[in-house]
């Protein structure tokens, strides 16, 4: 680790015991159907212009609220610039999922870039799925083949029109947890068939000032680093292409956040990987959910 390495080791979260597993609470079902027919990304012109209005509320007043709400700190911005040639033919981002808002730190860090955002399909269902539509999410289909030919069509679409898709590779959110989870295979296999760079982002954590601590009672304050680009190595086939991009992505996040990769306490890749309980064995009790 790192000298400036903090650890928050909540215990206030009801972390499974499967590593991608997610305990967030979802209360509504708004019944679509994420099918053949489902517009995972909405051209509509009506669509588009309620997005435009989002992302001017995002730059006045939502980016400035969730900077001092996270006590956010953006380091790494450069290698947008450094490689701006590679990562305007289009990029494949993937980060550490470890709070409700840290999508929203991501924006902001990769501007002038709008990404779009893989999803779980019950967060489009829920109560917050006409926001996270607005501001990028594309639901994952779990259940029907057709509805993921379409899905994986529309995200080939969106990467060889030079856009930007970030993944949370973990594949659900465990808030204030420090460890880097293994990575499942997707984001790789998206960068792999599509022939992109997948850009390494990382959230690490500094230790909360008095107020932040004992007023607002939030464990630790965020720092968001932006990574250099993982390129795909062309003399692979490509499945081990996909298993050599995932280990290497999920290195450079593990380097960008403090954590020396080979003393990760997880493997880089997901293997119905369990969690491992280094500083408790309990979670979550008297967990009432997540904002």
């Amino acid at each position: 680790m790192t000298k400036d390495y903090f650890d928050p080791k909540p215990v206030r979260y009801p972390y499974p015991e499967i590593t991608d597993r997610h305990y967030l609470e979802i209360h509504k079902d708004r019944g679509f159907v994420f099918d053949s027919k489902y517009p995972y990304i909405d051209d509509s012109k009506g669509f588009r212009f309620k997005q435009k209005m989002v992302r001017l509320l995002l730059n006045v007043i939502v980016f400035p609220i969730a900077t001092a709400r996270l006590g956010l700190k953006i380091e790494g911005r450069d290698n947008l610039k450094k490689y701006k040639d590679l990562i305007d033919n289009g990029a494949v981002s993937v980060c550490n999922h470890v709070h409700m808002w840290d999508y929203i730190a991501v924006m902001k860090a990769i501007r002038p870039h709008k990404p779009y955002l893989l999803t779980w399909d019950k967060n489009i269902n829920g109560e917050n799925g006409t926001l996270i539509r607005l501001v990028g999410g594309i639901p994952i289909p779990e259940n029907t083949v057709a509805g993921q030919k379409a899905f994986l069509k529309t995200i080939g679409g969106l990467l060889s029109d030079n856009g930007w898709l970030h993944i949370y590779a973990e594949g659900s959110m465990w808030e204030y947890y420090a460890p880097i989870r293994p990575f499942k295979r997707g984001a790789a296999m998206i960068a792999v068939s599509n022939d992109k760079p997948i850009i390494p982002l990382g959230f690490s954590y500094r230790e909360p000032g008095w107020i932040r601590k004992n007023i607002f009672h939030q464990l630790a304050a965020f720092t968001l680093h932006v990574g250099e680009p993982v390129i795909p190595d062309h003399d692979l086939n490509p499945k081990d292409r996909e298993k050599d991009l995932t280990i290497r992505a999920n290195r450079a996040v593990c380097a960008l956040v403090g954590i020396d990769p080979d003393e990760n306490i997880y493997e880089p890749e997901f293997n119905n990987s369990q969690r491992i309980d280094y500083y408790s064995r309990t979670y979550g009790v008297g967990y009432r959910g997540s904002w």
